[in-house]
């Protein structure tokens, strides 16, 4: 079973995560034989944090709780305070888990915590647009491996912009495996021009003898 770990901290941005993350706690467009996935937030201490829209959020356990393992997943949100020293514990789990070949997924301010400690300087990855990481990451040099792009998954490394939520999502679940292909696409493709066919599709996807 995957253990995904949702890093927790103030001024989250809510929006970024509700795709992927209700997709996998719910498992309700998963193939048939995929196991749940077990959700936990995580943080720094036990204390409820705020988010971005004023939600508070009580972690379901600290970082040193953290499996390093094939099956162990790490969301990283954006959030306007990653800049503050006590969210460095969780950057060196995240590099401790990409070394386990563990899939470590980043969007908008988190990508510039990963970049500023080098993370990014050797893999292909995005963020908000071309200059962001240079501007909010002192240590960033990885500029050859930018891509801009919404979303860009690079194996074990999944890393998007503000507005990639939806892609990110898409390439998060894929790089699982939890989905039948053409449930994904069509999941997508429904999400992301509201057409009702890619809605028809996407329940005929999931009826017996429609699998890819």
């Amino acid at each position: 079973m995957f253990t995904i770990y949702v890093y927790v901290l103030d001024t989250l941005a809510d929006w970024e995560l509700g795709h992927v993350t209700s997709e996998l706690n719910s498992g309700r467009f998963f193939k048939k034989g995929a196991e749940r996935v077990s959700l936990k937030t995580v943080s720094y201490s036990n204390e409820p944090i705020t988010t971005m829209g004023g939600m508070k959020i009580v972690p379901d356990c600290l970082i040193d709780d953290i499996v390093v393992s094939g099956k162990s997943v790490l969301i990283l949100p954006g959030a306007n305070t990653w800049d503050d020293p006590k969210h460095c514990a969780i950057i060196e789990k995240a590099g401790e888990l990409l070394s386990s070949g563990a899939l470590v997924c980043a969007i908008c301010g988190a990508t510039a915590a990963l970049a500023n400690v080098g993370m990014l300087d050797t893999r292909l990855h995005t963020s908000n647009g071309p200059g962001f990481l240079e501007m909010f990451s002192p240590g960033y040099k990885g500029q050859n491996f930018y891509i801009d792009e919404p979303s860009v998954a690079d194996n074990n490394l999944i890393t998007a912009g503000s507005t990639g939520g939806l892609l990110w999502a898409k390439q998060i679940i894929e790089h699982l495996g939890v989905f039948e292909s053409n449930t994904l696409e069509s999941w997508y493709a429904y999400f992301s021009t509201g057409k009702p066919e890619h809605f028809f599709a996407l329940m005929q996807s999931l009826q017996p003898g429609k699998e890819n």
